[in-house]
């Protein structure tokens, strides 16, 4: 094939949602579908693996093993889908934001009981960054869940974003009886059986079709009837324009569990999501159709053993064509690298690969050349932008233990801070290491993977922190004066950007309104932020 056709026959996208929502089990059907695994429950039991170690640790190696299956690869529907895994637990969310840099779409399941939750919100945030298109399925219909049109006007009002019913529930809970597709105007009706993958479906064109009737009965037809005038009356007509530009949203609704409204999210993406799009680069864009090969680092994984080996280095191709034993060029080092052993991931089984196209991601052995935003190119100097970390939830002074192993622990916070495990900040005077997380576990790792991959024991000391705002300024003399007169609050992160340390809401609120002339980022992708 040629390039522009690898990239035509590709789709990469991500499954989001709110921990609990049904991400995982969506991600099983979808495989089923494309034939990449063949039994119901194998994502899951994929995931878990037992050892004599701690029960904390428990944890982190069932995330191990999801970042080793974070891609998934499959055919469907003529297409080439690479499926990117996303962390369930919250306290991991800074690698789903980093992932979702790496794809082109996503498709966000929802819990019709829970509705919208709050990192569902945070992860609509990263999609609007990048104006990435988003399909939304409907999860659980089978359960007494909340009214579709207050789903739908929940998500309008808390995600920020159009939608277009693409199917419709008949019923709820006990009484729901399927969807129709709005889509292919096809009937559906729900058979529990999760391990299906094929549906029959009545092509019902005309709703004033008696065959409705008869299907579902005249009082649940004519409720289905109402409902969709309402449809076409409230809601605009899917636009792919305004779908591709991340302003319109697509909903389904169904249960995953039961398999039930899946193939008509699957068949519409294949129809509707965006091959490999063009991505920015602090040099402009760069499209996937440019013959020279580019492409960006995103998440690095180290497995939980003693000597710190088979690190691995996830890389998503952006232009071009990689191929296995060939230099590339490592922008930040300004070196030259060669790969023997590029890794490609088909479900739960890696392979080596020789050749990889754009909106492929693959994993690259890597022995601590690489941190997460690193650009490897096909000889040019340009590195891509947008690969964000987010002010964390929690802030904890790093102490070291043990003063005789201080490189140890300045090695180890840095390495484990490159991986995306956390962020690092630095307080001067006296060279304080301060570690931002999203939760407590990951506090734990770090302690656990310090002492045993670098034999340096360390503790975390609650300090008063709110929000890690990087700040902007037209006027370079009054963000000198704050920098100046906050000293005690500034930090510096990795990148040696100066970082305000707000000690609480009130106080960030007020040097908000005390210097109007300084924008207060709560990301680091604040250079895209500046309007």
């Amino acid at each position: 094939m040629s390039l522009q056709n690898e990239i035509d026959h590709r789709r990469t996208f991500a499954i989001i949602s709110h921990p609990d929502a049904g991400k995982t089990t969506l991600t099983e059907k979808f495989l089923l579908y494309g034939g990449a695994i063949q039994t119901a429950g194998a994502v899951k039991s994929n995931k878990i693996r037992r050892g004599a170690t701690s029960d904390f640790m428990d944890i982190e190696r069932q995330r191990g093993i999801s970042v080793s299956t974070s891609v998934m690869t499959f055919d469907y529907g003529g297409k080439l889908i690479n499926l990117l895994d996303t962390p369930g637990h919250r306290d991991f969310a800074e690698d789903t934001y980093r992932t979702l840099t790496a794809v082109d779409s996503v498709v966000l399941v929802i819990d019709c009981v829970k509705g919208v939750e709050a990192q569902t919100e945070r992860l609509m945030e990263v999609c609007r960054m990048r104006n990435t298109p988003v399909i939304v399925f409907i999860n659980k219909m089978d359960l007494e869940g909340r009214d579709p049109f207050d789903l739908l006007d929940e998500l309008e009002s808390k995600l920020d974003i159009k939608v277009r019913p693409m199917s419709w529930p008949i019923g709820i809970g006990r009484t729901f009886q399927g969807v129709y597709d709005l889509f292919s105007k096809g009937l559906r009706l729900f058979d529990p059986g999760k391990s299906k993958v094929e549906q029959h479906s009545d092509r019902i064109e005309d709703l004033a079709d008696t065959r409705l009737d008869a299907s579902i009965g005249k009082d649940p037809a004519d409720q289905l009837r109402a409902e969709i005038d309402l449809i076409e009356g409230v809601y605009d007509p899917l636009s792919l324009e305004a779908y591709a530009e991340g302003r319109i949203a697509p909903v389904f609704f169904g249960s995953a569990f039961n398999n039930f409204g899946v193939k008509e999210v699957l068949d519409a993406f294949v129809a509707i999501a965006p091959s490999p799009q063009p991505r920015q680069t602090d040099q402009g864009e760069v499209a996937p159709n440019d013959p020279k090969f580019s492409g960006f680092i995103f998440k690095i994984h180290a497995n939980l053993d003693p000597n710190h080996r088979d690190r691995i280095a996830f890389l998503r191709i952006c232009s071009g064509k990689f191929e296995r034993n060939t230099y590339y060029h490592h922008v930040r080092l300004n070196k030259n690298l060669r790969f023997a052993t590029p890794t490609a991931f088909l479900a739960a089984a890696k392979s080596i690969v020789d050749e990889a196209w754009p909106g492929d991601v693959i994993g690259l052995f890597d022995t601590g050349s690489f941190k997460i935003g690193d650009t490897l190119t096909e000889g040019a100097d340009f590195q891509f932008r947008g690969i964000p970390a987010f002010s964390p939830e929690l802030f904890r002074e790093l102490v070291n233990m043990d003063p005789m192993k201080t490189k140890q622990l300045d090695k180890g916070i840095r390495q484990l801070t490159d991986e995306g495990v956390a962020q690092l900040f630095t307080q001067q005077p006296g060279n304080k290491k301060i570690v931002g997380c999203v939760g407590e576990l990951q506090f734990e790792v770090i302690s656990y993977r310090l002492e045993h991959e670098y034999g340096a024991k360390c503790a975390f000391q609650q300090i008063p922190a709110y929000k890690a705002c990087w700040m902007t300024s037209t006027d370079e003399a009054a963000l000198d004066q704050f920098i100046r007169v906050k000293a005690l609050q500034i930090v510096q992160d990795k990148d040696e950007n100066p970082v305000f340390m707000a000690p609480s809401q009130y106080m960030l609120e007020l040097e908000k309104r005390n210097n109007p002339e300084i924008t207060f980022h709560t990301t680091s992708e604040f250079k895209t932020a500046v309007v």
